[in-house]
């Protein structure tokens, strides 16, 4: 099953996308192109297949971080309830 990505805004600075993941829900492999900042709104696990290897991350509910342009991953929903976050992405 694939996570539900909503562009929320895009323009020529930001994007903005509202991720939500059923249980056991994923991005899919991906390489990301820009910075990017992440608001969790729901508590959990994520799991993240990297190339090397895989982790788990708890995210808290407005605790946000930010990665760096060139990160690739695939991203899971290890919780048995949806997981929901927004990625604000800058150009």
């Amino acid at each position: 099953m694939d996570a539900v990505g909503t562009v929320q805004i895009d323009n020529e600075r930001v994007i903005v996308t509202e991720w939500r993941f059923a249980p056991g829900a994923q991005t899919g492999a991906h390489v990301h192109a820009y910075d990017y900042v992440v608001v969790p709104l729901t508590a959990g696990i994520l799991r993240l297949e990297e190339p090397t290897g895989t982790r788990e991350v708890q995210l808290q509910v407005g605790v946000s971080y930010t990665r760096s342009a060139g990160v690739a991953h695939n991203v899971i929903n290890a919780n048995d309830y949806e997981f929901v976050f927004i990625e604000v992405e800058l150009r």
